[in-house]
């Protein structure tokens, strides 16, 4: 592996890099002085609408709410996504016994605030004003623990509780995280998966309910599965993923790549990749090199004085695996970094892979530029004017 510290490319002027996290004025209808609020008294006014839809000037950050019973393993999802915690040391967790916010949008280029909300909590007491809760939320994952013996009554807080965030904000994401499967055989996993997702469509059936959206999902800490989950529940927040998704697409096609991700550094979140599909050791390679990278930056990286970033603009970094398999690593803002898997003959074309990147680069600050000074929250178009240079085999795209 080799870690370059070089020149890198210069700051793009005027670009969406100054501020590096993803815009507070995005238009996610959850209002500062809702917020304010919401502190206050628990609970988001009424007004906000969730999703994608338009807000206002003061639009704030979309909520992603973590919902179960008991012991289900909220706490512990949050702590090793979101805060680097082991998997071990999530054992001695407590467990909640009030609505914890964690606002993690100092740290993560994805400006939202994980709610998480005990296992106790009861909608029928009538102090609990769900309505103030579910409006502005952005997704609501619902935690059910797939290693104990009877998960009926998940089931059923699950639907009492999908059911009032529906009629509330029906615009709202819906996630099931079928958790703790690590314990399990593959076989048992499937069938428990298939009798989760059967029972509990059945029952919004039965409730009239079938327009009601629900996404499951099978995870555990001790595995990459919950980031590539949570990475799911992310970009149903981002209303410029097909944009992003096309810009890589666009990217890799031009530059002899199999696969990239564009990846949250301190989450390991992938907020998109292109458009084929992503293999699971893929994506745990790509988590595993951002790891290396951070570390051995934070031993080799750092000033003498211990000041400096372990991770920057200048950061960069190639591993090469024993199967011709090449891993490439490079800064795009403080908080995202591209992570692109290809073949060693491939990476010979080095000069044209990071010309192509950095009209790639300069392309993502444009997108997240347009959505700042235009409000739009949905339907941004690609930004083509960065693309036109890109080049194929070596030729300028102006010259074909």
């Amino acid at each position: 592996m080799s870690l370059q510290y070089g020149a890198e490319e210069t700051p793009l002027a005027g670009s969406y890099g100054a501020a590096d996290s993803f815009p507070k004025d995005f238009g996610y209808g959850v209002e500062e002085e809702e917020e304010e609020a919401a502190a206050a008294g628990g609970g988001v006014g009424a007004g906000a609408g969730g999703g994608c839809g338009p807000g206002g000037a003061d639009s704030s950050k979309p909520r992603i709410l973590l919902m179960g019973l008991r012991r289900s393993g909220k706490s512990s999802i949050q702590k090793v996504v979101f805060h680097k915690m082991s998997p071990n040391e999530t054992l001695f967790l407590e467990s909640t016994n009030k609505i914890y916010k964690d606002d993690i949008s100092n740290s993560s280029f994805v400006n939202f605030q994980i709610w998480d909300f005990p296992g106790q909590m009861d909608f029928f007491d009538p102090t609990f004003d769900y309505e103030m809760i579910f409006r502005g939320t952005g997704a609501l994952i619902y935690v059910i623990d797939a290693q104990v013996d009877d998960y009926m009554e998940a089931l059923t807080r699950l639907h009492i509780t999908v059911s009032k965030a529906y009629k509330v904000n029906p615009d709202m994401n819906f996630e099931v995280f079928i958790h703790k499967v690590d314990g399990l055989s593959d076989d048992h996993k499937i069938e428990t998966q298939r009798d989760i997702h059967q029972r509990a469509n059945d029952d919004l059936a039965d409730a009239g309910l079938e327009k009601l959206h629900l996404s499951f999902y099978l995870t555990s800490i001790y595995d990459h599965s919950i980031f590539e989950a949570f990475s799911k529940v992310v970009q149903k927040l981002i209303p410029q993923l097909p944009t992003l998704e096309n810009l890589l697409n666009i990217f890799i096609s031009n530059s002899g790549i199999e696969k990239a991700f564009l990846f949250d550094v301190v989450s390991k979140i992938y907020i998109a990749t292109d458009s084929s599909p992503v293999d699971m050791q893929s994506y745990e390679l790509c988590c595993d090199m951002i790891d290396v990278v951070i570390d051995v930056s934070c031993i080799y990286g750092l000033k003498e004085d211990g000041s400096g970033s372990a991770y920057d603009k200048e950061s960069m970094a190639i591993i090469k695996l024993n199967n011709t398999t090449v891993l490439y690593l490079k800064e795009v803002t403080k908080f995202l970094a591209l992570v692109c898997i290809l073949r060693e003959e491939s990476f010979e074309r080095k000069g044209l892979i990071d010309y192509n990147f950095h009209c790639f680069r300069k392309a993502i600050h444009e997108v997240f530029e347009v959505g700042v000074t235009s409000h739009r929250s949905c339907g941004h178009q690609t930004s083509a004017s960065s693309l036109k240079a890109l080049t194929h085999n070596g030729t300028p795209r102006n010259a074909i």
